[in-house]
């Protein structure tokens, strides 16, 4: 009895955190669909969406379910040792509630933006020159792309409803494959580069676990890297970079492990390679590269279809062709191994390591 006890109060503290969470944001996914549905029924779209629904949706009693497995695995994973019991740093009600403003608040421009399909609103006299062009987009149609404070206040908001409260349980999914290159070494003699760090959420669940790694962050934007700076402001060991994956200011041969969460999909393919070419560049032999991203078509059959649908729904030039991507064989023209996948609900952890000579 005294040994399951500690056991049962740490999923009770588990559960405790999560399944709130899971409530508050699954309940905006719930109220931002209606809001959507009469937005479109103004508009005059109902062939638009007769077109969309002809598509055969995923029944939602099966996503539930496969957002239960993944809770069930995070926990097991808090279980086993692999990292803490998550600390989500959601804020404050007050903080919450502010951040839900301004996402419902930004809903009726982005339904204006996707009917007129107006995704360079982005790209303008001030930004044309201080991007490459494919990131000056309004993807997902959202007000000021991935360049303003707004959108970057936004974002969490914006993921987690369209994940349903899932996005950080996904994003902890790839510590497992971490926790096996750091495993019996001296965390402060190991260093993580994340590409596309935004707003800073894996880098903290990532300092959760490791505390004094030796963590840096690269992120085209600099309102995200503002607010990740604000963020994670009483994390030591942590550098947080305005650069571009396509040249990562570091040495050759100089981190352990390379990761990036929901970027590759918003990559042109030429760039991926680029991307790809670069982190095994900068990985020591031995060295790992996860990148966690949306399902590809054939991982989930019962999927596929939502898969398809997704950029239709957002503005997403690039996850079409990110969905067929070979990145097995990519990834081994530019010297890294493919290990294995792992799926996590609608993403999965591409593994890969860069050999030992």
């Amino acid at each position: 009895m005294n040994d399951s006890f500690p056991s049962f109060a740490l999923r009770a503290a588990y559960m405790a955190n999560q399944l709130p969470r899971v409530a508050w944001y699954a309940g905006h996914e719930m109220v931002f669909r209606q809001l959507a549905a009469d937005a479109r029924r103004r508009s005059g779209k109902s062939a638009r969406s007769r077109v969309q629904s002809s598509v055969r949706p995923i029944h939602q009693s099966r996503v539930y379910a496969d957002m239960l497995a993944l809770m069930r695995q995070d926990l097991a994973n808090v279980e086993a040792g692999i990292y803490p019991l998550p600390r989500d740093h959601d804020g404050p009600l007050l903080t919450r509630l502010n951040r839900s403003w301004l996402f419902f608040d930004d809903l009726p421009e982005v339904h204006r933006r996707r009917e007129r399909n107006g995704f360079r609103d982005a790209r303008n006299e001030k930004t044309r020159d201080l991007r490459p062009d494919y990131y000056l987009q309004n993807f997902h149609f959202q007000s000021g792309g991935w360049m303003t404070d707004d959108s970057a206040e936004r974002y969490d908001t914006q993921v987690e409803v369209l994940f349903k409260g899932t996005a950080n349980a996904m994003r902890r999914q790839a510590l497992p494959q971490l926790f096996e290159v750091f495993s019996g070494h001296d965390q402060r003699t190991l260093r993580l580069i994340d590409l596309g760090c935004g707003t800073g959420r894996f880098l903290d669940l990532v300092n959760q676990a490791w505390p004094r790694l030796s963590l840096l962050g690269l992120d085209l934007s600099e309102a995200y890297i503002r607010y990740a700076r604000r963020h994670l402001r009483r994390r030591s060991r942590l550098d947080l970079l305005v650069a571009n994956a396509e040249a990562i200011p570091v040495p050759d041969n100089s981190a352990e492990a390379v990761t990036s969460i929901f970027m590759f999909h918003e990559l042109p393919p030429l760039v991926r390679r680029v991307v790809l070419k670069e982190c095994a560049r900068v990985l020591k032999p031995g060295g790992r590269l996860i990148v966690l991203d949306s399902l590809q078509k054939g991982d989930e059959s019962a999927y596929d279809a939502l898969l398809e649908r997704f950029p239709q729904n957002y503005h997403e030039p690039y996850y079409r062709s990110y969905i067929t991507e070979d990145f097995p064989t990519i990834a081994w023209q530019y010297g890294l191994k493919h290990q294995r996948d792992v799926k996590a609900f609608v993403s999965k952890i591409m593994v890969f390591d860069k050999p030992i000579d």
